[in-house]
């Protein structure tokens, strides 16, 4: 299997590195297999590390294996546990075990009509900062830090294989690509087989949308609310559906071949609305799809004056509180939303609100938006979580909620 990675990506050679932490970090282990260390609950260290060594973390009083992990000497986070309590080698095979492992979980989506799914789900599936999707048969990868460079040579390929795709794409986050690109790997490089176009075509219960996996945000769709909208095109039939955030319209998609009378898209990016209108035109030959480019408080504002209503609302916005700093405006945001949108539901219309924000919990969410529609006839009938591709291995893994409200 020919990979197309610069050489010096096959030159590294990760060392190992002693460990001993303090006692309520080594607590959090034992008790929540947790797979975070921060730099302050390093007690001990035997010698300096560089991106992707391998920490072994030993038992302080019984000076035994407790854990070991991909150290990080840029993050906070200084060591991503991989393994627990089972000393192990962190070698190909390794890697070929987690992989499978990954993919038995989604295997129940590949019986759908559905050839779009996340196969790894970073510290969720025991590969902290690795996020890899797969879009009909190319796979993109996106890498979150420095700690996986020593490691691509053998990942790689192993995701290959498993996923049975012909290509795989390279996307980097921010944080990591001055020095990527210094060793000569950049954003959106393929890295294995041929891409004869950015945009590939994927099906989602039989849906179809237009992917960019060269330029796309993240990795080119947002695969997490697959369920969600599934259950929007259930309930869409002979129904006013306004999208609020719609991006590239997969809910409002979902709508239309739902047999919806009319959908409206509200996003900020132009961008975004003639991707959602192209979406639709790939599904139905009649599209019903009215963009509105705007700031969706002040559109859903000027809706309300102009007493406009909708039988179904979907509001998912973008994450609101990416850091500890931001969580009271984000509560602030997220109310409002929600007293707005309660006053666009048509009686007996759904009302759907949710969040990406792992920094706010889903208790806390659904307190919020409690609090906003306590003195209207709304009710909670559901709550929704994460689809399968996205398994929650710890508290910080689960970030998606969703609340589906009746009026």
């Amino acid at each position: 299997m020919k990979l197309h990675l610069p050489e010096v990506f096959l030159s590294f050679k990760p060392q190992r590195i002693a460990i001993k932490l303090k006692p309520a970090a080594e607590k959090l282990i034992r008790q929540e297999r947790h797979p975070w260390i921060f730099n302050e609950s390093i007690q001990k260290q035997n010698k300096e590390g560089k991106p992707g060594d391998l920490a072994v973390i030993f038992d302080k009083r019984k000076d035994a294996f407790l854990a070991c992990g991909f150290f990080d000497p840029s993050s906070a986070i200084r060591i991503k546990l991989l393994q627990f309590f089972e000393s192990a080698k962190i070698d190909k095979q390794w890697f070929d075990k987690k992989i499978k492992d990954a993919f038995r979980i989604r295997k129940p989506l590949l019986k759908t009509d559905t050839n779009a799914y996340r196969l790894i789900f970073g510290e969720n599936d025991g590969l902290p900062g690795l996020i890899a999707d797969v879009y009909d048969h190319t796979v993109v990868v996106k890498l979150y830090s420095e700690i996986w460079f020593p490691y691509l040579s053998i990942i790689l390929p192993s995701i290959i294989t498993t996923a049975s795709v012909r290509t795989l794409v390279v996307r980097l986050s921010r944080s990591i690509t001055k020095v990527a690109n210094g060793l000569g790997l950049y954003d959106g490089d393929i890295l294995y087989g041929t891409l004869i176009q950015e945009n590939i075509v994927i099906r989602e219960h039989g849906v179809m949308f237009k992917v960019n996996v060269i330029k796309g945000h993240k990795t080119g769709f947002f695969l997490d609310h697959r369920h969600n909208r599934l259950a929007i095109r259930k309930m869409a039939r002979g129904k006013h559906v306004l999208d609020v955030f719609s991006y590239a319209g997969g809910f409002s998609v979902h709508a239309l071949v739902g047999g919806a009378k009319s959908v409206t898209c509200l996003d900020i990016s132009k961008q975004a609305l003639d991707l959602a209108s192209a979406n639709a035109n790939l599904n139905s030959e009649d599209n019903k799809l009215k963009g509105i480019c705007g700031d969706a408080f002040l559109v859903l504002s000027n809706m309300i004056d102009q007493k406009k209503k909708f039988d179904i609302i979907i509001i998912d916005p973008p994450a609101f509180a990416k850091r500890a700093s931001e969580i009271d405006r984000a509560k602030e945001s997220y109310t409002k939303l929600a007293k707005l949108g309660s006053q666009l539901i048509k009686p007996k219309g759904t009302l759907i609100l949710a969040s990406c924000s792992s920094r706010i919990t889903s208790d806390l969410f659904f307190e919020l938006n409690a609090e906003a529609l306590k003195h209207t006839a709304i009710t909670l009938m559901e709550k929704t979580f994460h689809d399968i591709d996205h398994p929650i291995g710890f508290k910080e893994g689960a970030y998606l909620k969703a609340g589906y409200y009746h009026l």
